[in-house]
């Protein structure tokens, strides 16, 4: 089977497109992605950091004649937070995932705050335009909102991605999303977001539970990274059944994201994953997740 053939039917999970503000050029625009999408056979979930997607999507499927486009959500402070009514609204325009905050995690601002404070001390270090927030309460529970919020996505068959927040939030909202039988993607455990890694028990934890691992090909692109081999590796000891892999391009510096798909897939096949095991995971386990199955 060519890389071509595995493209088709298969789903990127995590890819930027313009517009995306605060987030500089993308490399392509939500239109000139579906059309790529489309040629390919492929479909992609669009991420974006402010806004919802679900609006778009649905218009430029209609656009290009193909329901190629997946919307989705990320609960940072420019959409409203942790806001059930956003939520719902989303979900009800055809959302297919949430994620819980990115910029707005507490756990990345604190860490982008110390890393400015290293360069430029405490007064140079400036506002980040996100506002903080956590899922998890003073009591170490989870915040009143997430309860109403994982209601609506049970009852809307929605899957769920943990985003930039902190190991002990994902442990905690991917206890009860999966109690509830909400579908759930870590994200990106192996990405940039993350230092150091998680160890490979909390992995098998978080898979005991029924949640799927994310890896991103964005952490093997230049500034160097992760070798791809190392990725290939961890889905390996892991188990392809239990993963998924996706592009999370967007960035100018990179490819368009199908093309990075291609790349990906090629990569993938070079380091010892088989047809069938990149099938699982680019293909099986997303409709899996997104309920398209």
């Amino acid at each position: 089977m060519t890389i071509k053939q595995l493209m088709v039917d298969a789903i990127d999970l995590h890819v930027h497109g313009a517009p995306e503000p605060w987030e500089g050029e993308r490399r392509v625009d939500t239109f000139q992605l579906a059309q790529q999408a489309k040629e390919a056979g492929m479909r992609v979930v669009v991420k974006c950091n402010q806004c919802g997607t679900a609006t778009l999507t649905w218009m430029i499927n209609k656009m290009v004649d193909s329901p190629v486009l997946l919307g989705s959500l990320v609960l940072n402070s420019q959409i409203g937070g942790l806001n059930p009514n956003v939520v719902e609204s989303q979900v009800k325009a055809g959302a297919k995932l949430i994620w819980m905050p990115t910029h707005s995690a507490a756990e990345e601002l604190e860490i982008k705050a110390r890393e400015k404070e290293k360069i430029h001390g405490p007064v140079g270090a400036g506002k980040d335009p996100y506002e903080s927030i956590s899922l998890i309460g003073k009591d170490g529970k989870l915040v009143p909102q997430m309860g109403s919020i994982l209601e609506i996505m049970r009852s809307n068959k929605v899957a769920l991605a943990t985003g930039h927040i902190s190991y002990l939030e994902v442990f905690a909202v991917a206890r009860e999303a999966l109690r509830q039988h909400v579908n759930v993607i870590i994200t990106h455990p192996y990405g940039r977001h993350y230092v150091p890694p998680p160890t490979m028990e909390q992995i098998r934890e978080l898979v005991s539970m029924g949640a799927y691992i994310e890896f991103c090909f964005i952490a093997c692109m230049p500034p160097a990274r992760h070798p791809p081999e190392y990725m290939a590796d961890l889905i390996k000891t892991i188990g392809p059944e239990h993963c998924v892999i996706d592009t999370d391009f967007g960035e100018v510096t990179n490819p368009p994201p199908t093309e990075g798909f291609r790349m990906m897939l090629a990569n993938m096949l070079k380091c010892g994953l088989s047809e069938d095991e990149l099938r699982i995971i680019v293909r099986d386990n997303p409709a899996k997740i997104l309920g398209l199955t």
